[in-house]
């Protein structure tokens, strides 16, 4: 076990760049490998293979702090039942309200903008009811709160995007891993299509280059990837549970472009397959090789 004072030690050693003494090398490495950057927790229950995840990553206080005002932003896009596949798993969102409140998170907001009927797909999904019953604020969004925003970005220089994202103190993306006819994924980077206004068609033109523009400029919390039961083709909206795979699993993580890379291991494709995956790795957002990382496995 890593002391905490030795901690303290090779934290100010390694900020001043000086060498470590021999006594803390091996501690150092221990410390190092300890790290982990991404956490798979398999089990049949949605919830506690969502909070194993977590844990695994130490915990919902390494990101949570006490007062927080937590956006947790699933996939709300579709007029499907949770059965479909086509929005994120309830159970899964729920699970990160009600971590984010044991943390102490004074509030906790969970919207999207659909592509069908918000109210529907707020029914439909039974996100509204499961994150509703254990606290959560959800609300349909705002359009006044669309605000033209500078992005920066290799294509996307500005768009109209959702204030309340940036006036959060935490984000937690709760994405569902399902099939694209476009993007051939959507996983993590593409969940923040929901927090675009206007028309958000435009980028389909260059979409993959605006997947890492939007994703950079929000800059997650953590990340919760449900693959409790992914949609394997027919996607974004799918529809016929023949497309619905059980995976009875959920990936956790900071780093969006390694989520993503690993969400592609589950239909049988590599993160290089996918061109965001590929643009993040190469701008420097994230890491795309599965064998640079340490990923611990849970069965819940």
């Amino acid at each position: 076990m890593l002391r905490r004072r030795d901690f303290i030690k090779i934290t100010a050693l390694t900020g001043l760049g000086l060498s470590l003494p021999q006594g803390l090398i091996r501690i150092a490495e221990v410390a190092a490998a300890a790290k982990v950057d991404l956490a798979i927790a398999s089990g049949t229950s949605p919830e506690k293979i969502t909070r194993a995840a977590i844990n695994a990553l130490g915990g919902i206080g390494k990101f949570i702090s006490r007062g927080d005002i937590v956006v947790v932003k699933p996939n709300i896009g579709w007029d499907r039942t949770p059965e479909q596949a086509g929005n994120t798993n309830p159970e899964v969102v729920a699970a990160v309200v009600r971590l984010c409140f044991e943390a102490g998170a004074k509030k906790v907001k969970v919207f999207d903008r659909p592509v069908n009927d918000p109210r529907r797909c707020y029914v439909q999904s039974g996100i509204a009811e499961a994150a509703k019953a254990v606290g959560a604020a959800v609300d349909f969004v705002d359009e006044r709160k669309f605000r033209d925003m500078t992005i920066k970005g290799s294509t996307l220089k500005s768009w109209p995007l959702y204030t309340e994202v940036f006036e959060a103190d935490k984000v937690i993306n709760v994405p569902i891993a399902k099939h694209h006819g476009l993007a051939k994924l959507t996983l993590s980077m593409k969940n923040w299509m929901g927090i675009m206004g206007g028309s958000r068609n435009r980028i389909h033109q260059r979409l993959d280059e605006s997947l890492v523009d939007i994703a950079m400029s929000v800059k997650p919390t953590l990340t919760v990837l449900d693959a409790v039961r992914i949609l394997t083709a027919n996607g974004p909206q799918g529809g016929s549970l023949s497309d619905v795979k059980k995976m009875n699993m959920v990936i956790a993580g900071t780093d969006q472009v390694a989520i993503d890379s690993f969400g592609a291991t589950l239909f049988g494709m590599k993160g290089a397959d996918l061109g965001y995956v590929r643009l993040g790795a190469q701008a420097g957002f994230g890491v795309m090789d599965l064998g640079r990382l340490n990923i611990k496995k849970i069965t819940a």
